[in-house]
């Protein structure tokens, strides 16, 4: 099983921008197997998430996002990814295409898996806005909250980097918001100063 893989946006990104980007997916809101709610604080987005639509809705999909799921939880996830990184040589992660953060342990997890690689950057759109308050980001990790969530009212839109939907590019542009539905980096701080991060439903 690949742990790391490339979905279809990454590989335009990576294209466009000329770096390896590859992403990390678990099951989106609920692990069909055990029915834990891997996305704690989803509301609004589980109606039109896309991670449940298309591609990520075939038959072989799901028992890989489970297996990846499960691996999460192992004491030695944290090795096995950076040995993962070791071998495919992503100079970007998205972590996350398809789940988010579902406790404080995982996210741990990740930050450690950050520390270990400093040359690689990591970044995660996330509604796991509580779980992150108070704590220290590693340098080469890139956290974008995203709107649609039981606690909006966390995210300030002056300060945070964060994600809103919009219905068009029109719309998108008026409210001052950088496009990244297309490519994946510009929501990012490396490739954009500007915090309002906008995509477009699809």
């Amino acid at each position: 099983m690949e742990i790391l893989t490339q979905n279809t946006k990454l590989r335009a990104t990576s294209k466009e921008l000329g770096v390896k980007v590859m992403n990390f997916g678990i099951p989106a809101y609920r692990s069909r197997v055990s029915g834990k709610v891997i996305c704690p604080f989803a509301k609004d987005c589980v109606k039109y998430c896309y991670a449940q639509k298309g591609a990520y809705n075939y038959g072989n999909v799901h028992p890989v996002f489970e297996k990846r799921y499960e691996l999460t939880k192992q004491d030695n996830f944290v090795d096995l990814m950076c040995d993962e990184i070791n071998k495919k040589k992503p100079k970007y992660i998205r972590v996350h295409d398809s789940g988010d953060y579902y406790s404080n342990a995982y996210i741990d997890k990740w930050f450690e898996i950050a520390r270990r690689n400093p040359d690689v950057r990591f970044y995660s759109y996330t509604k796991s806005i509580p779980l992150f308050e108070g704590r220290t980001i590693p340098h080469n990790y890139s956290i974008i909250y995203s709107e649609g969530s039981k606690v909006d009212e966390l995210i300030d839109t002056n300060v945070h980097r964060h994600a809103k939907i919009f219905k068009d590019k029109e719309s998108l542009t008026i409210a001052g918001y950088v496009d990244a539905s297309k490519i994946d980096l510009y929501a990012t701080k490396w490739y954009s100063p500007n915090h309002k991060i906008g995509l477009i439903f699809h």
